[in-house]
């Protein structure tokens, strides 16, 4: 029977995309980024260069959420990923398995930079039977 941790690495590996968070200069930022689930549940994120980030992520403790909120099923889960993150350079394979990069990012040429984050709390939220509210937020 699969664990909590368990289930939540296995549905970080049927999405692509999650949002990581951290702090930069006593100030919390969080951005969209593209993950890998590799090696016994670590994360390898892709994220643009220009952006900087890397460089306020590299050697920080990091949060990294994932979902399917979007998708309109009736039940909803979140994967909250806790760890420290470094810059790394993903092997061939990895690379591969990330697929194409964006093409611009705020209008200027994707340029990624890869992060590696060791897990140090996983743990899964799953909501059943959610309402649907199509236009819930509208005036």
């Amino acid at each position: 029977m699969p664990t909590d941790h368990d289930r939540a690495i296995e549905l970080l590996g049927r999405t692509p995309y999650g949002r990581v968070s951290a702090s930069r200069r006593a100030l919390p930022f969080t951005t969209v980024t593209r993950h890998l689930v590799v090696d016994d549940g670590q994360l390898i994120l892709r994220l643009h260069r220009g952006y900087g980030y890397h460089r306020a992520l590299d050697g920080s403790v990091v949060a990294y959420e994932a979902d399917n909120v979007g998708s309109g099923a009736p039940d909803i889960w979140s994967v909250q990923f806790t760890g420290t993150a470094r810059v790394t350079v993903p092997d061939p394979a990895e690379r591969e398995r990330f697929g194409r990069t964006p093409r611009l990012a705020d209008g200027v040429p994707f340029d990624p930079v890869f992060l590696r984050v060791e897990p140090e709390f996983v743990i899964l939220h799953h909501l059943t039977e959610v309402p649907r509210f199509d236009l819930a937020h509208s005036a």
